[in-house]
């Protein structure tokens, strides 16, 4: 019986244009994201550069912040850098154990009604307002959390990060009680990658460790976090950009704080974001305005070496 031969879809000159064309839209759409990163920063070295030359002390150690009067202006980051980053780093600290546990959980021991109902309301967490968040931190966690710091400013005040700050007169608005709400902010973004890398790892292994007399921890340990590894690192990486650049939250519980002293978690301050949101007023003016630019500037730096670093990492696990 004679057989007409199939049409091949994959050779001809329409499938070669369709090819270029569709090349040319991906590459113009990658090119177009980098040429607005670039823009973007050249923007800001533009504005920002008038006062920072105009600034009458060091801007990168500087702890001053006086920008009222244009003709004796006064800026460093100094302590925005030390909150943006102390803020951010134990609010990490918080929320990748808790967010691995919450997804190992999710994926290997709770049955999967449970789990698509838990799920579903961890993923919430991630839809309410930064607002909200701000407020409940001042309002209900800072007096409910401040005997537990006092205890631990009392017992372990010798170590920097419990040292004394505002830890009993600032009713809770410091950094330790910030870094608490943005580990919750935060908390949603880890455990989803989280999730869905462990549960990607493939079940022949996870069989051939059960096989070998794994027991089921032994199992997860030795094959879902490897496998898994690449996702919780991007995932806390993309949290760590978040919570640096968390504006209003941070904004409405630390400025119950004076500003930082050392690298206590009981002072208070500003973080980059917060600074330039408390700054609005002053937008009116081309100096005072980019001494704020130029500390935005930074937090544009700051977060584009977090993300870098984060891609390294997790290529370097995905290619290992």
């Amino acid at each position: 019986m004679n057989r007409t031969p199939g049409r091949d879809l994959t050779s001809g000159p329409s499938s070669h244009s369709a090819d270029a064309i569709f090349r040319g839209v991906t590459v113009a759409a990658g090119g177009t994201i980098v040429a607005l990163i670039a823009l973007i920063a050249v923007v800001l070295v533009m504005q920002a550069l008038p006062s920072i030359m105009a600034d009458q002390v060091n801007f990168l150690t500087s702890s001053e912040w006086n920008t009222s009067d244009p003709d004796n202006m006064r800026f460093g980051i100094l302590d925005l850098l030390k909150v943006t980053v102390l803020s951010s780093v134990f609010a990490l600290f918080l929320a990748v154990p808790v967010a691995i546990g919450i997804a190992t959980f999710l994926v290997q021991y709770a049955p999967p009604r449970l789990s698509r109902t838990l799920s579903a309301l961890i993923d919430l967490l991630a839809a309410v307002p930064s607002i909200i968040y701000g407020m409940w931190g001042l309002i209900v966690l800072g007096p409910l959390i401040t005997p537990f710091a006092v205890w631990l400013n009392e017992n372990l005040g010798w170590l920097f990060l419990f040292s004394d700050g505002n830890v009993s007169i600032s009713g809770g608005g410091t950094i330790f009680t910030a870094g608490i709400v943005l580990a919750i902010m935060i908390l949603p973004i880890i455990t989803s990658m989280s999730r869905e890398t462990i549960r990607q790892t493939p079940p022949l292994h996870q069989e051939a460790a059960l096989a070998l007399g794994a027991t089921k921890w032994e199992k997860i340990r030795m094959t879902c976090f490897p496998y898994a590894k690449s996702g919780i690192v991007a995932g806390s990486m993309l949290a760590l950009g978040r919570a640096l650049g968390e504006t209003v939250a941070v904004l409405i519980i630390l400025r119950a704080a004076s500003a930082p002293g050392s690298l206590s978690l009981f002072d208070g301050g500003f973080t980059f974001a917060s600074k330039i949101a408390s700054g609005a007023a002053e937008f009116n003016q081309p100096l005072p305005t980019g001494a704020y630019i130029a500390a935005g500037l930074v937090l544009f730096i700051l977060t584009f070496i977090v993300n870098l670093v984060a891609r390294s990492v997790a290529g370097g696990k995905v290619n290992g």
